[in-house]
């Protein structure tokens, strides 16, 4: 009997929280906010200490509740920063690409600026015409010393013309294409120019010998006191155009005259062509090579 009066009661006191619902709770709480309301009118002060002990109160939880959603805001912010530090590292990278593609330009275009200067360090008469090509071949062979030019017959180029660079004469047209041509170099075994000391007058016939430093034939046996003059092109036999500048007189090791070219045959990237002469005693270069 007293376990039942138990079951019974327990029901009662289970009942009137099973009946609290939403509504029920709304109502509380309204009923609340309401008294709230009239005792912040009758008492204004004591409503603010009321609502800052609530703040106080509450913060903390406030502040539980916020972290996530802080943690979770911070975290796109990161990610989002990540993919722009991304995109500008890739951008920053093609731009160093083409920063350097720009830089080896600027480079190439000084190097040939500078070959362009020296071509107009020299001189030509007005009544003199060339053309300009550049060097694209350079047989860097021991017993040939030519180089291959980009210009040809369709340039107007013709076999044995003069050819120099920025400070003086490097060889002439050995052979003639229609878009290239080969230079016979000055120093070339094969090489043979009738030149002139400045100041003496003396012709002689400058040799080419494969090196950098060609040989004077046919000079008096009683030459002396030329060391250091100046030597140009003859215009004899009307090869090549007189007062062409070449080199200067030195002696080799060997105690042989020689002359020591104006221009760096093996660093020359330009040169200029001049049109072949019009003299009427013209003969051809090739007998030169005949020449002791």
């Amino acid at each position: 009997m007293k376990s039942k009066i138990r079951s019974s009661k327990s029901r009662v006191d289970v009942v009137p929280y099973f009946l609290m619902g939403a509504r029920n709770v709304s109502i509380v709480c309204m009923a609340l906010a309401t008294l709230i309301l009239i005792y912040s009118f009758f008492k204004p002060q004591g409503a603010l200490s009321l609502r800052i002990l609530a703040a106080d109160a509450l913060s903390p939880v406030l502040a539980t509740l916020n972290q996530p959603f802080h943690n979770l805001s911070m975290t796109i912010s990161g990610v989002s920063g990540m993919a722009e530090i991304k995109a500008e590292n890739a951008k920053l990278k093609a731009e160093n690409v083409r920063l350097k593609e720009w830089y080896q330009t600027a480079l190439m275009l000084q190097a040939e600026n500078q070959s362009l200067k020296k071509l107009l360090n020299f001189k030509v008469e007005n009544t003199q015409n060339f053309t300009t090509s550049r060097v694209i071949s350079d047989a860097g062979n021991t017993f040939v010393k030519t180089v291959l030019i980009a210009s040809g017959a369709n340039d107007g180029l013709q076999k044995n013309q003069a050819v120099l660079a920025g400070e003086g004469m490097v060889g002439r047209v050995a052979e003639v294409g229609k878009r290239s041509s080969r230079v016979l170099l000055v120093t070339d075994i094969n090489s043979r120019i009738p030149i002139l000391i400045e100041d003496t007058n003396q012709k002689a016939i400058m040799a080419g010998n494969n090196s950098n430093f060609p040989i004077l034939k046919h000079l008096p046996q009683d030459t002396g006191g030329i060391a250091g003059k100046r030597v140009i092109t003859s215009g004899h036999g009307g090869v090549f155009q007189p007062g062409l500048p070449i080199g200067r007189v030195i002696q080799n090791s060997s105690g042989d005259l020689a002359v020591q070219l104006y221009a760096d045959i093996n660093r020359v990237s330009l040169v200029r062509i001049l049109d072949g002469s019009s003299d009427v005693n013209y003969i051809s270069a090739d007998s030169l090579e005949t020449l002791p």
